[in-house]
């Protein structure tokens, strides 16, 4: 009778562990789907997933802060707006990526120097726009930043962030013996992180052979941008989670969590990799 409830228990564990990795396969081919389509139809279908997605972080990450405040929707929505239109404005467009920039490397100091990033009533403002808001527009900046909307450029992004994420976990789970950062992702190794780098350079590379856009080291750049930078976001929403006391950041993507979940690590490169092409741009 014992062997007959460890048999029931065994195929029961089974069948649930095959439902979630179909749930979650199906979840994150929706996604994926979602948003290439958007990225190689149009500058404008691109740009209004991203204003569904940004509004959906917003509310994500406002949750994580405790923080309610419905003006962040419409700093977002104003900021998309004038930020696109005027993209070629450099005395609009400098000021809000150094800020960005400053934001984001403040947190970078908090991740590693003190053990719960303060969040007073100030900050969770200053973060909320100076880190996810105007990063989330300057994804959307990326494809258009030599004025000319170039979809393989933020595809690639894309790409190597996930060739990244996926070779990160497989080098991790099965290489992996030194801890990245144990306080805050328990999972995360410095194997898994070498490998990440190391197979998003390898992605760079062969995006730039057959993509025919940018010259391999300008991509391989690109790998270094969206892998370092990409696992340092990855490691401050986790923080954030961790300071919150949840799993996920949502629920809207089935076996995948929310929709900050899937794009902290490209939304925290964002601006760094803004920066680099457009100062590729006026050196060139």
């Amino acid at each position: 009778m014992e062997i007959v409830q460890k048999i029931y228990i065994c195929c029961c564990w089974k069948i649930y562990n095959m439902k979630e990795l179909l749930t979650r396969s199906l979840s994150g081919f929706l996604y994926v789907s979602i948003l290439l389509v958007s990225i190689f139809v149009s500058k404008y279908t691109f740009i209004g997933v991203f204003f569904v997605f940004g509004m959906i972080s917003i509310f994500e990450f406002q949750k994580l802060v405790h923080l309610k405040n419905k003006g962040l929707y419409i700093i977002f929505i104003v900021l998309l707006t004038l930020l696109n239109i005027f993209q070629n404005q450099s005395y609009l467009i400098i000021p809000i990526l150094a800020l960005t920039i400053i934001t984001e490397l403040f947190l970078v100091k908090d991740l590693v120097t003190i053990r719960i990033i303060p969040m007073y009533e100030k900050r969770k403002y200053r973060t909320s726009i100076f880190y996810l808001i105007t990063s989330i527009i300057f994804l959307t900046l990326v494809p258009n930043y030599s004025g000319e909307y170039q979809p393989l450029i933020i595809a690639g992004a894309f790409l190597i962030t996930w060739t990244n994420d996926s070779f990160a976990y497989l080098v991790g789970k099965n290489l992996g013996k030194h801890k990245l950062l144990q306080r805050i992702s328990p999972k995360k190794t410095i194997e898994g992180f070498i490998g990440g780098f190391v197979f998003s350079i390898l992605a760079g590379y062969l995006i730039a052979i057959f993509s025919n856009t940018l010259t391999i080291s300008i991509w391989l750049i690109i790998s270094i941008i969206m892998s370092i930078f990409g696992t340092l976001g990855d490691l401050i929403q986790s923080k954030f989670k961790r300071q919150a006391g949840v799993k996920d950041s949502g629920t809207i993507m089935p076996g995948h969590g929310g929709i900050y979940d899937r794009l902290d690590s490209v939304i925290f490169a964002s601006p760094f990799l803004y920066g680099f092409l457009q100062i590729l741009e006026h050196v060139s």
